[in-house]
Formats: structure tokens, sequence, C-alpha cells
């Protein structure tokens, strides 16, 4: 009998586990439904720390498993975060402007309503007159929607693009970041409909709720969790199968695969979408927490820094690249937010809010040249101790590959 995808993966049921553990643990001692002793700012550290570990997933399924380094991935998580941001601002928005007009004795018109609420959304960039790409704010269900369709269907296009070309390798990396820079730069524009380098901000700011940001923090909490163990499991899934043992064939040996009758454009191109549209899912969630989201959210750097957490976690494993994103994000927040004590030497004083990328930059060439398999590498030496009487010659080219004596019982 066929064994079922959990018990293929118990890894899944651990990761679920302590995932959940952690959601518990963090509401138990929260402020908003607990005891007070983690404040809502750090909560929302968590929460927002939960969404990159979810596009960390993405980038390693796209990068780990399929042998595409994307340096554009950050494009799509910012892209997802102002989707879910414009109806935010507008029905926040709408909502004062309805507030201050119900005090005029004649009702304004719908017309009024909606130019007085363009006025206060776009009168920073000197306009009042709503965007195309405004045409949809006012539906959040519609909005929802483009938070997937639009990083998705632009990631298609790319992808069909550069993969029909047959683009590899470093030539393709750099296409990924001439497309993110390209997307930045254009949103830095006051005409490009999204306010500029202003950007979209009071988003923290739930429209119709009137519980605290204790609890709102909270809730974000859930819901970033939520998606996170979606994410990992859809991935684990996805890897676990036929469809994870070709791509992983194409990131080995693309020529092999394709002389074997596998369309490898296809699964690239599969991939590609995919990721970008749990990489949008991950910046939906995530913007809410951080109040505000602008184009320099999405400069090639912040997809470089995706690339180093999963290289630091370990790629080819997905709950490697959890741990690296969780890791390096928690650490830099650690250190650029003052609470690293600084080190005087005389001559000089380390700063670590000016040296941390410095810090960061040499851990990643150190983790390359000395520990390919990143901090997830770690969990194989507890592997091996569990598995000492393994012996006998691999039956397939991978490490861990099945053996003689093993295949014979």
């Amino acid at each position: 009998m066929e064994r079922s995808f959990i018990s293929k993966n118990p890894s899944v049921l651990v990761f679920l586990a302590i995932l959940s553990l952690f959601t518990l643990s963090v509401t138990i001692l929260s402020e908003g439904f607990g005891i007070g002793v983690i404040s809502t700012s750090f909560v929302k550290t968590l929460g927002k720390t939960l969404c990159l570990c979810l596009i960390a997933v993405a980038m390693d399924l796209v990068w780990g498993f399929t042998g595409i380094l994307s340096l554009g991935h950050f494009a799509f998580f910012g892209l997802g975060g102002y989707m879910i941001g414009m109806w935010l601002m507008y029905e926040r928005t709408r909502l004062i402007v309805v507030d201050s007009l119900a005090q005029v004795e004649i009702p304004p018109t719908s017309a009024e309503v909606v130019d007085a609420i363009g006025t206060q959304i776009f009168g920073v960039v000197g306009s009042s007159e709503f965007p195309l790409i405004w045409a949809f704010s006012h539906s959040l269900t519609l909005q929802l929607v483009l938070v997937v369709l639009v990083p998705g269907l632009l990631a298609l296009i790319f992808g069909w693009l550069a993969f029909r070309s047959r683009v590899t390798g470093v030539y393709l990396s750099i296409l990924t970041q001439a497309m993110t820079l390209a997307l930045a730069l254009y949103l830095f524009q006051n005409d490009s409909g999204l306010r500029g380098n202003n950007g979209l901000s009071g988003l923290q700011n739930l429209p119709g709720v009137t519980a605290s940001q204790d609890v709102v923090s909270i809730w974000f909490l859930w819901a970033s969790a939520l998606a996170l163990g979606l994410g990992y499991m859809l991935a684990a899934w996805i890897v676990s199968g036929k469809f994870g043992s070709v791509i992983r064939g194409v990131r080995d040996n693309e020529a092999r695969v394709r002389f074997l009758g596998y369309s490898v454009e296809v699964y690239k191109l599969a991939v590609f979408t995919l990721t970008a549209c749990i990489a949008a899912i991950a910046g939906a969630l995530y913007y809410p927490q951080a109040g505000i989201i602008n184009p320099e959210e999405m400069a090639p750097i912040a997809s470089i820094y995706l690339a180093v957490w999963v290289a630091i976690g370990g790629r080819g494993r997905l709950f490697g690249a959890v741990i690296g994103a969780a890791f390096v994000s928690l650490l830099s927040t650690w250190f650029t937010g003052g609470q690293a004590p600084d080190i005087p030497l005389g001559f000089y004083t380390i700063k670590w809010v000016d040296w941390w990328q410095v810090l960061l930059g040499v851990t990643f060439v150190l983790v390359t040249l000395f520990a390919p398999k990143g901090i997830g590498g770690l969990f194989d030496l507890w592997t091996d101790r569990r598995h000492p009487d393994r012996h006998g010659a691999n039956w397939g080219p991978d490490d861990g590959a099945l053996r003689e004596k093993e295949a014979m019982e």
C-alpha cells in the first residue's frame, strides 16, 4: 500500500508542531491576549519574520531545488504588499472622508466623496484623480485576487520570455535583477499611480476594526503562521513527488533532463510563477504589520539578502530556508536596532548599526566556502549518528540514496 505524504515526510509534522507551539507561546506571552511579557512591537517583528520565512521557502524552491538563482523575488513580495495596501489605504481614507462630510448640511454626492478620497490619497504627489490601477481598490475581494494575479502574471510573462530563450545561470540572475530595478525605478515616479517614493502608509490601521494594535498584531501573527505552515506543506509536497525529482534533475543536469523528453521550460516556468505567488502572499501579510511600503522595499539588494538567508540556512532544504531567514532577520533586528553593544577598540569604536551588513557579507562568504550546506547541514551530523549501520554502495547519485543492503531487505 502506498504511503501517505505525511508518513513519507515526518519532518513536515515536526515543523508544523514547532510552528504551532511557537505561535501559541507568543500568544500567551503577548500584551493582546496574554500576560504581557512580549511587547506588541516585538510581536509584529515576529509576525514579519514568519512572512520572511515564507518567501525564503519560495526562494529555496526556485533556487535550492530548481537551480534558478532569482534576484527578483522581492519584487513579487513588494507587489503583493502594494495590492493589499491599496485597499487598506482607500478604505481607511473613505471612512475618514465620510465621517467628515457627514457633518455637512447638504449630503455629498458619491462623486464628491470619491474626489475627496482622491485628494487625500494623491494630494502628496500633486494629484486628486484615481489612476486606472486603483480601479478595484474599493473591493477587498478583488484586491486579494490581484495580490496573487498581478505578481503571478508578471512572473509568467517574464519567465516565458526568459526560459523560452534558454537564458540560464548568471545571465538569468542579471535579468531578474534588472526586472526588479526597473520596477522599483518606475514606482519611484510620482505618476506611477502609487504615490512615488512616499509609498503607501498607515497600513497597520485596519478599516472598521476598533481593536487595539495589541490584538491586531496577534491576528496577523496567526495569519502569518498559517500561511507559512500551508506554504511549507505545499513546497514539501511538490519536492517529494515526481515533480520534485524532475526539478532537481533540472538543477543538476538540465541537458540530460531535456534529453529524456521533459519540457524543462514548462517546469521552470511553473516553479517560477508559483513561487512568485507565494512571495506575493507573504508580502501581503508583511506590510500591514510594517505599516508602510515604498519602492525602496523592492530594491535589488533586498532580493540579494533573500539569497543570502537561504544560503546561510542551507539551500535545498526547506527547513534550512526557514532557519536562515529567521536567524538572519532576528539577528539583523538586534544589531540594527541598537541593542547590540558597541565594541570600543581605543582607536576606533565598532558600531554594529554600521558594520552589520559587513558581518552578514563575511558570514555569507564563509558559509559558501566552508559550510555549503549551511546551518541545515548540522542536522546531517545528527542524522548520520542515528543511522550508523548504513553500508554498501549507493544505488543513486545523491547523498542518502538507497543502498544495496537496504534495497534487498
